[in-house]
């Protein structure tokens, strides 16, 4: 066991009984290398990386690489979803010096964690102009030895390179109707007509995007932004990206046609997609959008919800093919004989047909993945059932992939706001309860007394990692979402407390823009800002959401003034860089909208009640908030002086200062929140 053993990432564990001496981050490492007059090496990797494992085979469980390493450098190792923070500021100064980045990234560092020597994974040997990782390790020790004042010279030029890096804000001028008709032009140049998404491969799906283009048709009603949301979405859940047997999305696509996924199954991707399909059925009916909503949903819950009542990080892309070896994508892929060997020669065939299985294979090896090709004609859906239950049945027998059960701070937010909404939307109070359930976990363990957020937990036991932006601002969307669905007024309370933070600890007071660290956190080579989307929204665009939408459910100004000054990146990076900016266009959209304001009044328990919070959450209207509670109730500010109508439940519709006449009927409250 070497340093890493007892800490709460899986990923650090996996390598606790390397024989390298690990070390997680922490001051004391950088200590030992002064002492030692060492390097550091840092390595960077999570529990779901392919490739992270290939490299920790090859190298870190190989002795003689090991006792290099130890009598060389001290080794660093850190799980890149605990500390993005320190992944943020190496991936740049690796992004910068080479061009590319990715993980497992391999960085070493003088004894003030300054880099100046960069890569991501090394093979054993020398590979495709690779050097072998034994060169590498043997060229920094000698470069280290033999040409210190050349290291001290790259290594102080990196860190002033990074230092004098600057973001351009725009101005402080909120982002309007020509902005956003630019973004949406520029996605229509990048958009794959024939086959859905953005762009060529790999393909990721694109999910903040969608919710853009979403609420751009609920706004200006184009016709073109609904047409690439609805065919994008309808290609990813039809191809192998979408688990077909249990539902759930993988992390992308190699491919253009969504063909062969990278196997991983994350949390965020399947909470934001989930809340993208049950917006798109919310825009058009779609019951293609309401069938993988659910699915991912119930994925979520059933796969990766920790007994503590929070959710998984992720879902490995290995697992054992039943000879003992380690394969991408095992527990997912089919070949005819397995389908024989299970449904028997005439359902194999069938089921071979309908999820486009092949004698040569889509993937490797023979062997295909699932998916759901565009057929003619009408199938036996009894027999699809049968066939469906019975390979899922046969699926569950095979070795499963592991699963990272580190729980997320900002990815169980997003997976609160995507179960709260789904269960309100398709009337499954389970749903509700599963986020109910996670947002109670992350207030009772990642959240102290003075309402600031740990990043991770595990087990019940919370990590020693402070949150950063996205944490606090994907908390508070989660929570805000449960006010709205629920009418309880403790989760706008304890959003307020996230949001104060973010305006006190996070964001610049002369310009409005926001770093991903806290002012008070541990000071890195440079603190990490950036507003572009990665796979989530980055966490200046969540924030800039979470304030808007607390700032329309309590009339608090300075938030609703942080949400504007920090969409100013929008107006800059949205026309010229809309794919990487997603969230941000959609928050965009809400402030154009307004947001609308929406109270609904009436006894809980009366059907009418009812009608009404149930028309008001599926308003397309973007980024609308609501409010639903008794008459006289104190539980939510919007319903403040708010009485019954006749005596009977009503709707309370308001933008931009400016409210409707309140209404008792449902219909009429639809047509009041239409785009």
């Amino acid at each position: 066991m070497n340093r890493l053993a007892g800490v709460t990432s899986p990923y650090l564990l996996q390598h606790a009984e390397n024989p390298v001496d690990w070390w997680p981050w922490v001051p004391e490492a950088f200590e030992e290398a002064r002492r030692r007059d060492v390097p550091v090496l840092l390595s960077v990797g999570y529990s779901a990386c392919h490739w992270c494992h290939v490299m920790a085979h090859e190298s870190f469980e190989d002795a003689e690489t090991a006792a290099f390493m130890n009598e060389h450098f001290v080794n660093v190792k850190v799980d890149r979803e605990e500390r993005p923070d320190v992944d943020a500021v190496y991936m740049e100064a690796v992004q910068a010096a080479t061009g590319q980045g990715g993980w497992p990234m391999t960085v070493f560092l003088t004894p003030d964690a300054e880099p100046f020597y960069f890569g991501t994974y090394f093979p054993p040997e020398p590979r495709h102009s690779m050097p072998s990782f034994p060169q590498v390790l043997e060229g920094v020790h000698g470069a280290w030895t033999g040409r210190r004042d050349e290291v001290a010279e790259v290594a102080g030029k990196i860190v002033r390179d990074l230092a004098e890096r600057e973001l351009s804000f725009g101005d402080d001028q909120v982002p309007g109707d020509e902005e956003l008709a630019g973004a949406l032009l520029g996605l229509t140049r990048e958009y794959d007509a024939s086959r859905g998404g953005f762009g060529g491969a790999p393909k990721f799906p694109p999910s903040m995007v969608i919710e853009f283009l979403l609420r751009h048709h609920a706004r200006t009603g184009s016709e073109g932004a609904l047409q690439m949301a609805a065919d994008t979405c309808e290609r990813m859940a039809r191809g192998g990206l979408y688990d077909q047997l249990g539902g759930g999305f993988a992390r992308y696509s190699v491919d253009r046609e969504w063909v062969v996924p990278h196997f991983e199954k994350m949390l965020y991707d399947n909470a934001l997609l989930c809340r993208v399909y049950a917006h798109l059925w919310r825009a058009t009916g779609s019951e293609l959008a309401r069938r993988v909503a659910l699915e991912t949903a119930d994925f979520m819950v059933r796969e990766l919800r920790t007994n503590e009542g929070g959710f998984a990080s992720a879902l490995d892309a290995d697992s054992d093919d039943g000879t003992g070896r380690h394969v991408e994508g095992a527990y997912y892929v089919w070949t005819p004989g397995q389908l024989r060997e299970v449904l028997g020669e005439e359902d194999a065939g069938l089921a071979a047909h309908y999820f486009g299985v092949t004698q040569e294979g889509t993937f490797e090896e023979g062997a295909s993945v699932l998916q759901l090709p565009q057929h003619e004609g009408v199938f036996d859906a009894g027999r699809i059932a049968s066939i469906h239950t019975r390979l899922l049945a046969a699926r569950a027998e095979r070795p499963a992939p592991g699963r990272d059960d580190k729980v997320v701070a900002a990815w169980n937010g997003l997976a609160v706001a995507a179960l709260a909404e789904t269960g309100a939307y398709f009337e499954r109070p389970d749903l509700v309860d599963a986020a109910i359930g996670a947002a109670d976990l992350l207030v009772r363990l990642h959240m102290d007394d003075r309402a600031r957020l740990s990043r991770t937990s595990k087990d019940g036991q919370v990590g020693a990692n402070a949150g950063v932006l996205e944490d606090y601002a994907d908390v508070a969307e989660g929570f805000l979402a449960l006010a709205s669905v629920t009418g309880e007024g403790v989760w706008l309370e304890f959003a307020g407390f996230l949001l104060d933070h973010v305006i006190v600890q996070f964001t610049d007071a002369e310009s409005g823009s926001l770093y991903d660290t806290a002012g008070d956190a541990e000071q890195l080579i440079r603190r990490p800002q950036d507003p572009t989307d990665n796979a989530t929204p980055s966490g200046w665009s969540a924030a800039a959401g979470a304030l808007l939408s607390y700032a329309a459910q309590t009339g608090a100004q300075p938030h609703r003034t942080a949400a504007e000054r920090a969409l100013g990146v929008v107006k800059a990076l949205g026309p010229r860089a809309p794919r990487f900016i997603g969230w941000g266009l959609a928050v965009a959209e809400a402030l154009l909208d307004g947001p609308r304001e929406v109270a609904i009044v009436g006894p809980g328990d009366d059907p009418a009640t009812k009608a009404l919070h149930r028309t008001a959450l599926l308003a397309t209207a973007p980024g609308a908030v609501v409010a639903v509670g008794a008459p006289e109730s104190d539980e939510l500010p919007l319903l403040s002086g708010r009485p019954l109508v006749n005596g009977k439940p009503a709707a309370y519709v308001c933008r931009n200062f400016t409210c409707d006449t309140p209404t008792t009927d449902p219909d009429r409250l639809g047509t009041a929140l239409s785009g």
